[in-house]
């Protein structure tokens, strides 16, 4: 294949996988409007979404790891030694991921009492009791999610993006499904309904992995492959970990504040996570095994050239999103959530996390590709090392502003430690490798963010203007005021002349960037 043909098998990719992920975020937002319109804020909400996060704040940890460890293993054994012996690591390192599921789910169903009154020491009561049903469900999901990391992870070295997206418009329906039956017969039933996803996910991506010459093959030798994954995970695995103490103190601190809290900054999160979500995490995706080849080729310049790209495309993207998203974080809120039993109140709860989680949206991108830049460079200290830095100023300020914001301080603290965390990584790059380029161009950054002020403040002026004079529906009015600050942000960035544009124009038109 040649290069041309190559980047518009890329850029086609990208793209169905943007097409795909926006369908399947919408059902997912769908999901949580189903959720909140029977559930609303109340405490079912609360200990649903909390025994939800338990699981990934005990354990979570190991199977980010591993799945991290993974591809840059099983790519040097497969090259190596052949397919044959690459499929026989990727068993043994599935063996090793459901021994640890186990144990864990183990642990979870024998000692769930004991597990919330630590991990939610606020919920007292049927609060408490309800989370603790749901914890013995939720426990055992890792028994399939371990697997169907690995097996996604070995999907995207067979280049096969899409199936994973594709599975998630199945579970999505699955667990809407199961929140209609709870809310008509007994809501206990609502914890089955990730269940019962992650099964029917788990027996999809195996049998399409099967057409991708995968074989399970097993074997009770896991010493050696255990002591590779090891060496390169350990520090993912610490890191991982200390994100997971990020989020317990987080659900802890929030657990002790009024019912809704833990459920409002959970909705509030979710709209932050649908905007990286269809953006950062697709376009991560795609370019870092890219990232990474170029670096073990030694292609420094291509490699270059896709960091500072990555990094203008976030501002492009981030900082208007950022700035509209707080801008008009009720109305928002109202529009996606505010029917049913999801109340003005329950806006309000939402609103003020998504607010202030907003804040940090630009800096969480930033994360993100400045991580994936250490690791396609294997390392992986540094990451760790800066986040255990921005953990400790998140628990500090939690500490500090939950006392006078409330919920809301919860969410302005991870913004803040998002700040912190992607100073810290900009400027280790800068000081570790200093012939990598970030930053090509300083004034077109400053243009960037002058557009996108204009933009916003322009959409805001035009949408107090027709909210007082003509009356349509808040999401007509919405949208109204999107569109024009989208087409007020195209033009400047066109007069700007932001070459970046031209690749996403290129993009679309499914044509190669240059």
């Amino acid at each position: 294949m040649n290069r041309g043909k190559a980047a518009r098998t890329v850029a086609t990719t990208a793209l169905l996988m943007a097409l795909l992920t926006l369908g399947s975020k919408f059902l997912g937002f769908v999901r949580e409007m189903v959720m909140a319109g029977f559930f609303g804020t109340s405490y079912i909400t609360d200990s649903y979404v909390m025994a939800l996060a338990i699981p990934s704040i005990i354990f979570a940890g190991f199977f980010s790891a591993i799945n991290t460890a993974y591809l840059p293993l099983y790519s040097r054994v497969a090259e190596k030694d052949g397919t044959e012996k690459g499929l026989i690591f990727t068993s043994q390192l599935m063996n090793i991921a459901f021994v640890i599921a186990a144990v864990s789910a183990a642990v979870g169903v024998c000692f769930s009492d004991q597990i919330v009154s630590i991990f939610a020491s606020g919920f007292t009561g049927e609060k408490a009791e309800l989370t603790s049903k749901f914890l013995k469900i939720s426990f055992s999901y890792a028994l399939f999610t371990s697997q169907v990391g690995l097996l996604e992870a070995y999907l995207r070295y067979k280049n096969v993006f899409l199936a994973s997206i594709i599975i998630g418009y199945i579970q999505n329906a699955i667990v809407i499904l199961v929140i209609f039956i709870s809310a008509i017969y007994d809501h206990e039933l609502l914890a089955l309904g990730w269940l019962l996803a992650y099964i029917v996910q788990l027996i999809v991506t195996w049998y399409i992995s099967s057409k991708f010459s995968f074989r399970y093959t097993f074997t009770s030798r896991i010493g050696a492959t255990a002591k590779k994954v090891a060496a390169l995970s350990l520090p993912v695995f610490v890191g991982s970990y200390i994100h997971q103490i990020n989020v317990f103190i987080d659900k802890t601190l929030a657990s002790r504040l009024p019912e809704g809290s833990v459920a409002a900054l959970n909705y509030g999160n979710l709209l932050v996570g649908l905007i990286t979500g269809l953006t950062i995490s697709i376009m991560m995706t795609v370019i870092y095994p890219k990232m990474t080849q170029a670096q073990a080729l030694e292609e420094y310049q291509n490699f270059n050239k896709m960091v500072s790209t990555g990094f203008n495309l976030i501002c492009i993207i981030a900082i208007p999103f950022s700035l509209g998203a707080m801008l008009y974080s009720q109305q928002i809120v109202q529009i996606i959530y505010e029917r049913g039993a999801f109340d003005p109140v329950s806006t309000a709860l939402t609103s003020t996390a998504f607010l202030f989680y907003s804040a940090g949206m630009l800096f969480t991108s930033f994360n993100i590709l400045f991580t994936q830049t250490y690791y396609s460079m294997h390392d992986m200290k540094t990451p760790m090392v800066c986040g255990a830095i921005g953990v400790i100023i998140n628990v500090v300020l939690n500490l500090i502003l939950v006392r006078f914001m409330a919920h809301g301080g919860l969410a302005l603290a991870t913004s803040i430690a998002s700040i912190c965390n992607a100073g810290f990584l900009y400027y280790g790059l800068r000081s570790k490798y200093q012939n990598i380029r970030i930053v090509e161009s300083k004034p077109k950054i400053r243009r960037i963010l002058f557009s996108a002020i204009i933009s916003v403040v322009a959409s805001f002026t035009l949408n107090v203007i027709l909210s007082s004079t003509i009356w349509m529906p808040r999401a007509v009015l919405m949208s109204v005021t999107i569109f024009a600050a989208m087409l007020i942000y195209l033009v400047l960035l066109r007069a700007f002349k932001i070459e970046e544009l031209r690749f996403v124009s290129r993009f679309l038109r499914n044509k190669t960037p240059s």
